[in-house]
């Protein structure tokens, strides 16, 4: 039988305990949105938070070389966007190291950027291809802010036995809600069609009917009213990505030594892209003192 001093001395060793693992759990973040001044944020699904990104990785729009057309596309389609007109959702699909995910933050900082009367505030807010089924809780919790979003998903693709992609239909085209106005979705993938083959077989079995059944090249990725594709660069493409990166970072070097030196590094990358470009900048900028 404890003593009543007992009993006090366990009740305040427990509150002791208490009171430490309070302190070490991480404090709970408001629920929805909260927009400051930052014009970039990531969707903590978890937690049902968007999270301020301060300093955005990206490259200045010019800087990208080989991919003009589908980046004037992606230019015009957002600016409408910004400009309070109608809008395609994108899909950005492609040759890895193309600069996909690099058009879409160039874009969005260039536009920020522009002094246009009555051009909307654009935030860009990134979700993980994980957090996909909670997209629709994120489109409620901006639907009625007056700035405009690209929700942005970089390398998107579905295995299989993955059913969030339904989430996703239903948020392109379909749905009660469907997208909000003030609202796009960019996405971009190595697929075409984002679904594997035997997906689409699987939504064929299940069809009503087969005359109703989804054709793979219309499955998902038919959501998505512009598809801009992005393939492997040419040489001169490469030499000139990298000359531009050069003459922007102020690296001083002869056409001569580059190119002899550009196409060695590509080639033990057994690749060219801007990806590979902006490497081998890197690595020359470092040899010569020079952060970029």
């Amino acid at each position: 039988m404890m003593t009543e001093e007992q009993s006090a001395a366990i009740a305040a060793a427990l509150a002791r305990i208490a009171d430490s693992l309070e302190g070490l759990s991480p404090a709970r973040r408001p629920s929805g949105p909260v927009l400051g001044q930052a014009d970039a944020y990531h969707w903590d699904a978890a937690e049902s938070y968007l999270m301020p990104v301060n300093k955005v990785s990206r490259v200045p729009l010019q800087l990208l070389r080989g991919i003009d057309d589908v980046r004037d596309i992606l230019l015009d389609n957002t600016l409408q966007f910004a400009r309070g007109f109608a809008a395609n959702n994108a899909l950005l699909w492609g040759a890895k190291g193309m600069g996909k995910s690099s058009v879409v933050k160039a874009v969005h900082a260039h536009i920020n950027a522009l002094s246009e009367p009555g051009l909307k505030r654009l935030i860009l807010i990134e979700i993980a291809r994980e957090d996909i089924e909670g997209l629709p809780k994120l489109m409620r919790l901006i639907a009625s802010e007056d700035a405009r979003f690209i929700v942005f998903c970089d390398d998107l693709s579905f295995d299989k036995d993955e059913t969030s992609y339904k989430s996703l239909k239903t948020i392109l085209d379909g749905g009660l809600e469907g997208r909000p106005e003030n609202v796009l979705f960019y996405a971009t993938s190595n697929r075409r069609h984002l679904m594997a083959r035997d997906m689409v077989e699987n939504e064929r079995a299940t069809a009503i009917s087969p005359g109703e059944a989804i054709d793979e090249k219309v499955s998902l990725s038919d959501r998505f009213g512009l598809w801009l594709g992005f393939h492997n660069c040419d040489q001169p493409t490469f030499l000139s990505m990298i000359r531009g990166y050069c003459d922007q970072y102020g690296l001083a070097i002869d056409d001569e030594t580059l190119r002899a030196r550009a196409i060695e590094w590509s080639m033990t990358r057994g690749a060219r892209s801007g990806r590979v470009a902006i490497q081998f900048v890197r690595a020359l900028a470092g040899e010569q003192g020079k952060a970029i």
